[in-house]
């Protein structure tokens, strides 16, 4: 590096390598690969009696990139620090000149909301200052989570079990999520009717299906009774029709893209995680090899919950939109939304950077995820700048006896924004009207014939992930740069479970959530744990004091851990055992679910006296190649899922690839798929089917282990061996010391 050179530091390797096509030879550009300077893990590593001060330390493991970048910075006549736009971007920023004593007149901070060629410039000519507020926002942020980690989870330890841990929002969350399934357990379902009649014109042809509505004001039917008294009063007799309305209605499009709204609607549409769905995301910001383009960052930043859309945004999505589809199809004027209370707007919402690169365009370039994102996010904004969709709508109510029945039908005028995207649903349950005879109000109406049904109320759903992000930002918990690992998390630590996509507490989650609830009552409120992300949200507008909210933070907080060590002191909280179906074909018994370090498995609740143990198995649809038994999805010691037949080593099959619930057209066997994200096409197995797939043609980028019998396991090998903990032989250290940072 030549004296005089600018360094530009950033986050990734993707990001280092599209930014440093960007600029010119003076620029080299490098990558901290994250935080460099963090925390202790061994210790607290804050001075609770000295004013919460923090004791950062350099990582381990990361002494080979701070030398590097120390080099770098030394030689260099300016180090603009490029990390990403957000508190925790900042404070990488602001611990990397602390790190390596970067001097104040030579040190510049720039961010990016798009990494394009035209913003990376601009910013680059526009450098500021390093924002301490949002610094101190961070750090405050950080210690909360530290002071409750560190202090309450060694009480879980003591008190439930080893290795658990509390978070600050991570409680909370689950909280949401067994509180959902005490309303569920608690719900009282009630029985309503609904009654239909088939009517047919008397004078013309056609037909169409109304719904009992009323007796002149809407009346629900609570019993079988109700309706049959209904269907006598109205069996034989004529209908007329009431009133006929027509109406046009329109339908506006959604907003663009924010943090929550991505993952909800990746998940919906996708079957993406929140986590997986801002990784995808992050390489689209980062930037993407296009034929033709070079390196292109695709999407804004995806961190945010603001609804702002750029002057210049707006002006080239009208651009498009006339130019793609007609003047007709745009909304007139530009669309501005207005975000919920609170939020921040330091950034735009999530939109490509260049209207002009749809999806199908660079869909060559894109990994299969990548593309699919990246159309959900274009479709969204270019939809959100479109006209409204127009529909025509009919109401018909017909009266019979004096009770009403109601038909209604709505028929679509023009598509406006819903010709590029429509918004997903939680709940696809919406009734749909039936198609409706021209009618102008004086004909005759018979009743083919009633048909009734009975329907009992349903309890609310369990949440998904998509929806549990959803009431996390509905009740102010977490922020966009935290709502994916708090899912995962509160997963990860098997509080929580995922069952046919959605979220089940496990009796440890349970446990501790009511454990949290009768001695930590703030931490765990969603009111207080709101307020004090919106105390961040002033630490970081500079408003208040950062460690005035520590300070206010911690008194409560000490109080009640100790006088929660004190109402514990000599108790121990049992976790319930969670009993299955599975039967223990040594002893008989119902075996019941433990967890372990290779994670949650089954075992017979009779030891010591059994021991035995086997992996919680997965059964999947289609048939065993070889035997026609079920396969079951298993996972080995080192984590590899693959599919086996039930029968074990006696059959002896075994596949990297995932059975379907379609058979071969050619030969009727099982159809299999790829491994891997997304939906793949299935491919038929059966060396002797004329569609026969050779493994080598089946997309796999490095070759698989070859599927043989000695590769399946049995349960003991995959399980836990038992109960009984083993004895450990204890090896010398010859660690020396480390040197204080």
């Amino acid at each position: 590096m030549a004296k005089g050179t600018n360094l530009v530091i950033v986050e990734s390797p993707s990001k280092a390598k599209t930014i440093g096509k960007y600029l010119g030879a003076d620029y080299r550009v490098e990558a901290c690969m994250g935080h460099l300077r963090d925390l202790p893990k061994s210790t607290m590593g804050v001075d609770i009696e000295h004013d919460f001060t923090p004791e950062y330390r350099p990582m381990a493991g990361k002494e080979a990139i701070i030398s590097e970048l120390q080099k770098a910075s030394d030689k260099a006549s300016c180090v603009y620090l490029a990390t990403d736009p957000d508190r925790e971007g900042e404070a990488i920023s602001w611990h990397l000149k602390q790190l390596l004593a970067i001097p104040d007149e030579k040190a510049k901070r720039v961010t990016f909301n798009e990494i394009t060629k035209g913003v990376v410039t601009k910013s680059i000519e526009q450098p500021r200052e390093i924002d301490y507020n949002l610094v101190d926002a961070q750090q405050a942020r950080r210690i909360l989570d530290r002071i409750v980690g560190y202090q309450l989870s060694p009480l879980l330890w003591k008190k439930i079990r080893r290795g658990l841990s509390a978070g600050r929002v991570q409680s909370v969350a689950t909280r949401l999520v067994v509180e959902r399934e005490r309303e569920i357990e608690a719900f009282i379902p009630k029985e309503y009717w609904t009654l239909d009649a088939l009517l047919r014109c008397v004078d013309k042809a056609g037909s169409f299906t109304v719904r009992y509505y009323g007796d002149g004001k809407k009346r629900e039917l609570h019993s079988e009774a109700e309706v049959d008294e209904i269907i006598r009063d109205v069996a034989g007799k004529e209908f007329s029709i009431a009133a006929i309305k027509r109406t046009e209605k329109r339908r506006n499009p959604t907003p663009p893209f924010i943090t929550s709204t991505l993952q909800q609607e990746a998940s919906r549409k996708l079957n993406m995680t929140p986590r997986r769905t801002m990784a995808v995301a992050q390489q689209l910001y980062e930037g993407v090899d296009i034929t033709g383009e070079g390196t292109v960052g695709l999407i804004t930043y995806m961190r945010t919950d603001s609804l702002r859309l750029s002057e210049e945004a707006l002006a080239a999505a009208k651009d498009f939109i006339i130019g793609r589809y007609g003047e007709v199809y745009y909304a007139g004027s530009p669309r501005r939304f207005r975000a919920k209370s609170g939020a921040q707007d330091a950034h735009e919402a999530i939109r490509p950077s260049n209207v002009t690169l749809d999806p199908e365009t660079i869909k060559g370039d894109l990994t299969r995820e990548q593309y699919r994102l990246y159309k959900l996010i274009w479709s969204r904004f270019v939809a959100c700048q479109m006209a409204d969709a127009r529909f025509d709508a009919v109401q018909i109510d017909t009266v019979c006896a004096g009770h009403t029945f109601r038909a209604t039908d709505q028929v679509m005028k023009f598509a406006g924004y819903t010709a590029v995207y429509e918004e997903g649903r939680d709940d696809e349950s919406e009734e749909k009207g039936s198609s409706l005879p021209d009618l102008k109000g004086d004909e005759r109406l018979k009743a083919e014939k009633t048909e009734k049904e009975q329907h009992f109320t349903t309890p609310p759903p369990r949440y998904t992930e998509a929806t549990l992000v959803k009431a996390m930002e509905e009740r102010g918990v977490g922020r966009p740069s935290t709502y994916a690992s708090i899912v995962a998390t509160i997963q990860d630590r098997e509080y929580v479970i995922k069952k046919d996509k959605r979220l089940t507490p496990t009796p440890l989650g349970i446990v501790v959530t009511d454990l949290m609830l009768a001695h930590f009552n703030d931490i765990i409120d969603v009111e207080f744990t709101a307020n004090m992300e919106h105390q961040l949200d002033e630490v970081e507008a500079g408003r208040v004091e950062w460690k005035r909210v520590l300070r206010e933070f911690y008194s409560d907080f000490h109080r009640e851990m100790t006088e929660a060590e004190a109402a514990l002191d000599g108790k121990r909280i049992k976790v319930p055992e969670e009993e299955t179906d599975e039967i223990c074909e040594i002893c008989g018994r119902r075996m019941v679910i433990k967890s372990g370090r290779f994670g949650r498995f089954l075992a017979c609740p009779g030891f010591p006296e059994c021991k035995n143990t086997k992996p919680i198995v997965e059964r999947m649809p289609g048939r065993c190649p070889k035997c026609g038994s079920t396969i079951l999805k298993r996972k080995s010691k080192k984590g590899y899922v693959y599919y086996a037949c039930e029968r074990g080593a006696e059959c002896g099959f075994m596949t990297w690839d995932v059975p379907t619930a379609n058979d071969c057209p050619s030969c009727g066997q099982t159809l299999f798929k790829k491994s891997g994200r997304g939906q793949m096409k299935p491919f038929c197995i059966n060396e002797n089917c004329k569609d026969f797939l050779p493994e080598d043609k089946r997309g796999y980028k490095r070759r698989m282990p070859k599927a043989t019998t000695e590769t399946v396991e049995t349960a003991e090998e995959i399980a836990e061996p038992s109960e009984k903990p083993k004895k450990t032989t204890k090896t010398k250290s010859t660690t020396k010391g480390t040197k204080k940072a």
